[in-house]
């Protein structure tokens, strides 16, 4: 019981429903509990269940309106399984009882009970080895035969899409989208290229345990079929048996519905989105089948070879090593030309014509300008030497490009001119296989480096700039772009052969493009090139549940007939397709020999936890690290909390800063922008003398700028009114505030300081001298403020303003 609660849980409320009517109407003489029935109510309602797919499969299959007749046994058996239906009913039924498939025999419509066997399969070790240059001889790798299997390349994306699944498929079954799952389902999973049939081989409380089985891309024609009908969707027509008779909108008619039900599986989600790649396929004979786009092709090869030559680091232990020197030597003559039989006008842009080669004055002609702007980039990206104009990076850069070129025709047995030849030798020296027959090319010896990180990676990169000149045939004639360009793809795009190791590597970490030149042997013994690009992207599938009856029935009626019966007939009519069933596609996953999958994965589990939308949901598992920092957060929560409330009215539980009452004054004048600030100096002392306010205050005068009258005036009119507003808030404060004398006192300081501001504004008239202080007179001072009691007051009894002393009234001023 309770282990059907985590592995069947969609299920257990119908067991339940079951045990609680049967023991209370069926059973009322019966005084056990519930508990004692319901597990014998749970076993049989398994094996109810499964009589009924087992059905349901023998009915789709052998329907007359669409059975697909692969032999003429086939026709015959269709008309003889008719009278043996109750027959093939209790032959049903044992195969229910005993847990065995119900298969059709030789892909008829006769069926037979196959031996007994576990839902879950027999367990072998279903670590697919894919062959790379890592795990192949070294022979396979460089002689000319068929040892590329496309199947085998392709067998990388499945494995990544395995990944894809571990990470979200448990998740995605408790969110419910692939529909309600038990252990034993089956799952296709359809897209363009990509089609993979999912077994479910357990499922728990937030576990599951998969594996994919992938099958070939381009797939027979029975594949094809049956993909299509896949893709296809429901039947838009508005038929009722005979009839037209319409149909309500969002509802099927009768004929779709009818032919949707009389089918072996179904759409359960028309649009599930994996992490994956978009493969693009070109042609490689069409984008070289003309001379003049291998010409162009040669001059991105010599220009990638100069690239990786000049932003190499060793370039300058290269340039001073006396051995490559020496063996240059007939390189640095002006009039030096390689003459050899590989070189042609028709594929080389610096081929003289009259010296019937490849001359230095010709190649410095025509690649001098891209030689000397990467190594100005050089310089200003590694702050090296600057080697531009230098013979001897010309004559490096001039003996390498030649090498490449020759390298190329070799590897083409001197048959440059033939298509074939062409690819063959630029398949060749893309994967690696250089092979240096000429004594000219032999300096390159010195330092294998040469060949591994300059040639090759200029070969590889060539490649997909051809790829692109055909997007935009002038994007690269200028040297900026070409050199951008290639920067980036340095960085960001793996360019490398299928067959090495870092390609798996690449794919498996999600790496963002990728670009392979791909060789494939055909049925005729063909060579077929093609230059491969992968994007990596999100891929939409159509997620197809499987009568799981159906696929163990066909994978059991499989392996009597080849292992037993001894028909390997390719073109057996028991794998044909059948679009109610999906035949073909179901039997070419099983197991080889019986099946052929070009991949099948380990039994792989996938968590729930790993799925971000789920977690976003239902939150994160539960661990001692999330409880501790759950624990932290909720301690440092209170803690500001508390001490933001300690204090009743107060923030933050911190003594708080004396409220002051601020007052408007007027603006300060702007500053001078000169050379040197105006120092102003402003010390105030307040004296109480004879019941008045005195104010005396000092203010030095700058040496720098000069005042304009008509500012000045501006200024004091300013002042007046932010005085008025002053005394009208003193008489606020005289009527709330009697008792309190010092603040009445102060008052007067706020409109000093506005006559400061403007008396600031006049210190041009006065003397230059800076450390020479002037009185204001008191009368002076009356005329900038309205008069009132205390200002009468204080007229009377003082005339003029005594000088403060910075020490006592300047703090008090401040203060």
């Amino acid at each position: 019981m309770l282990r059907g609660s985590y592995t069947m849980p969609a299920s257990q409320f119908k067991i339940f429903v079951f045990t609680v009517l049967f023991m209370k109407y069926d059973a009322r003489q019966y005084t056990e509990p519930i508990l004692i029935a319901y597990p014998i109510v749970a076993v049989v309602y398994v094996k109810v269940e499964e009589l009924i797919l087992k059905l349901q499969f023998w009915l789709v299959y052998v329907c007359p309106w669409q059975i697909t007749w692969g032999s003429a046994f086939h026709a015959v058996a269709q008309v003889c399984s008719v009278p043996h239906s109750a027959l093939l009913t209790l032959h049903a039924l044992v195969a229910s009882i005993t847990q065995a498939p119900f298969t059709p025999f030789i892909g008829s419509a006769l069926f037979l009970t196959s031996y007994p066997r576990p839902v879950k399969f027999w367990e072998k070790n279903y670590n697919t080895k894919r062959i790379d240059h890592s795990n192949s001889r070294l022979s396979s790798q460089l002689e000319r035969g068929p040892h590329s299997d496309h199947n085998n390349l392709n067998s990388v994306f499945y494995e990544h899409l395995t990944h894809s699944l571990q990470k979200s498929l448990a998740g995605d079954l408790e969110l419910g989208r692939w529909g309600n799952v038990v252990a034993g389902d089956c799952f296709i999973l359809a897209s363009d290229y990509l089609n993979a049939l999912v077994h479910i081989v357990e499922y728990g409380n937030g576990i599951l345990t998969f594996q994919l089985r992938g099958l070939e891309f381009s797939g027979t024609y029975c594949q094809q079929r049956e993909v299509e009908a896949i893709n296809e969707g429901a039947d838009t027509s508005e038929g009722c048996c005979c009839c037209r008779v319409g149909k309500i909108n969002g509802v099927l008619s009768f004929n779709s519905a009818f032919n949707q039900r009389w089918m072996a599986w179904q759409v359960i989600v028309s649009n599930y989105v994996l992490d994956g790649y978009n493969i693009s396929d070109n042609n490689a004979t069409t984008m070289l089948g003309v001379f003049d786009l291998r010409k162009i092709l040669i001059s991105y090869i010599v220009k990638s070879v100069i690239f990786f030559l000049v932003a190499h680091d060793s370039l300058d232990s290269w340039i001073t090593n006396d051995s490559i020197r020496e063996q240059l030597t007939s390189c640095e003559q002006p009039d030096y030309v390689d003459v050899d039989s590989m070189f042609a006008v028709a594929i080389d842009d610096d081929y003289d014509v009259w010296l019937f080669g490849i001359s230095r004055s010709k190649f410095t002609q025509v690649y001098s300008s891209w030689i000397d702007y990467c190594c100005a980039q050089r310089a200003a990206t590694k702050n090296g030497a600057n080697y531009s104009g230098d013979t001897k990076l010309t004559t490096l850069c001039f003996a390498i490009s030649v090498l490449a070129r020759r390298a190329l025709g070799t590897a083409s047995h001197n048959l440059s001119s033939n298509l074939d030849s062409f690819l063959y030798g630029l398949y060749s020296l893309f994967k690696g296989d250089f092979r240096i027959t000429s004594n000219k090319d032999e300096w390159v010896f010195t330092d294998m480096n040469l060949l591994r990180e300059v040639v090759a990676p200029g070969v590889r990169m060539a490649l997909k700039l051809h790829q692109d000149h055909f997007a935009c045939p002038d994007e690269y004639d200028q040297h900026e772009p070409l050199f951008t360009a290639i920067s980036d793809y340095q960085t960001t795009m793996v360019i490398t052969h299928e067959g090495d190791p870092m390609w798996r590597k690449a794919v498996l970490s999600n790496t963002s493009s990728l670009l392979a030149l791909r060789r494939v042997i055909s049925d005729m013994f063909v060579d077929q090139y093609s230059v491969i690009t992968l994007n990596h992207r999100a891929l939409g599938f159509n997620v197809v549940k499987v009568n799981r009856e159906c696929v163990r029935g066909l994978w059991a009626g499989q392996q009597n007939e080849l292992i037993f019966l001894r028909n390997r007939n390719p073109e057996r009519g028991s794998i044909q397709n059948a679009k109610q069933v999906l035949r073909n596609m179901i039997n070419s996953s099983c197991d080889q020999p019986i099946g052929y999958p070009i991949y099948v994965s380990p039994l792989t589990t996938s968590y729930a936890t790993t799925n971000q939308q789920l977690n976003k949901v239902i939150g994160g598992p539960i661990t001692f690290e999330a409880v501790k920092t759950c624990f932290t957060n909720i301690i440092a929560c209170l803690r500001q909390s508390c001490s933001g409330s300690c204090n009743s009215g107060g923030s933050g539980g911190f003594p708080q800063d004396q409220v002051v009452q601020s007052i408007p004054m007027v603006n300060i004048p702007p500053r001078n922008y000169s050379n040197e600030p105006i120092p102003l100096h402003h010390n105030y002392r307040l004296a109480n003398e004879s019941g008045a306010n005195v104010t005396s205050f000092t203010n030095t005068r700058s040496r720098h700028g000069s005042a304009i009258s008509g500012e000045k005036k501006s200024l004091e009119s300013r002042a007046r009114s932010s005085i008025s507003s002053a005394s009208t808030l003193r008489k606020s404060l005289e009527t709330s505030s009697r008792m309190n004398k010092d603040a009445l006192d102060d008052l007067p300081s706020f409109s000093a300081i506005h006559s400061i501001s403007g008396s600031s504004s006049r210190s041009n008239s006065t003397s230059d001298n800076p450390s020479k202080m002037r009185s204001v007179s008191r009368s002076e001072y009356s005329r900038s403020r309205p008069k009132s009691a205390a200002s009468v007051a204080a007229q009377s009894s003082n005339s003029s303003c005594s000088v403060a002393q910075p020490g006592e009234a300047g703090a008090r001023a401040a203060s």
